[in-house]
């Protein structure tokens, strides 16, 4: 592809692409060119660098989150579908999960979720300190569940790079904590069920747990506890 047909939206949906099939290691700008087909020198003409092309790519993702409709479904159907939402965007990028902890994200992609997400619980009547409270606490326990998942793609990842066996080193894991677990009560009487798996969580818990998340937050409303 010629430098001059090569556009921005390109070379960010490329990155997207490349960083769901490689991760943030595997991103570069030679790998990046051989997928779009140019000299990676071609790609500098419309970012500065790596760091900029990730912050690029991961606004980008914040659009395939569906915009709310809180006054035709209401507050809470529509804060759940939001939230639901959110975690299967985390789930198709866990690049993004971890690259968190070293850029900083911001973009008209993620500035539109932000403004719906305050849009959705102004409609439940969360005002200023309150609206923003709430949404900050539903982005945290969204984040807080995918962690598992996307930490065991990231290590899955690096130690298949380093020439290891993942799985065999995952389960050698599993087998030294079990042994542990052996000698508290309370683990060794769960040890059966599926929760030991390395990332697992007990069943249906992110659904449960943001059902009690926004039934708490709808009390404390009616409570008067929360800043206004």
């Amino acid at each position: 592809m010629p430098r001059d047909a090569l556009s921005r939206d390109q070379i960010i949906q490329s990155a997207v692409d490349l960083l769901d099939a490689e991760g943030l290691d595997g991103l570069n700008m030679r790998a990046l060119g051989q997928r779009l087909g140019v000299a990676p020198t071609a790609v500098y003409w419309h970012v500065k660098n790596k760091d900029d092309l990730v912050t690029l790519a991961g606004d980008r993702v914040w659009t395939e989150i569906a915009p709310p409709d809180p006054e035709g479904t209401g507050w809470r159907a529509a804060a759940t579908a939001m939230a639901t939402d959110l975690h299967a965007m985390f789930s198709r990028h866990p690049w993004l999960v971890q690259a968190f902890g070293t850029h900083l994200f911001y973009g008209e992609g993620k500035a539109r979720y932000d403004d719906n997400s305050l849009a959705v619980f102004e409609a439940g009547g969360f005002t200023g300190a309150a609206a923003d409270q709430a949404a900050g606490m539903m982005f945290t326990f969204v984040l807080g569940n995918v962690l598992g998942a996307a930490a065991t793609t990231t290590l899955t990842r690096r130690l298949t790079r380093s020439g290891r066996d993942a799985e065999e080193e995952i389960a050698g894991a599993v087998a030294a904590a079990t042994a542990i677990a052996q000698r508290f009560p309370r683990l060794r009487a769960r040890l059966d069920t599926a929760a030991t798996a390395y990332d697992a969580a007990p069943a249906q818990t992110f659904e449960t747990g943001l059902r009690v998340l926004l039934a708490g937050l709808e009390s404390e409303r009616d409570r008067g506890r929360m800043e206004s």
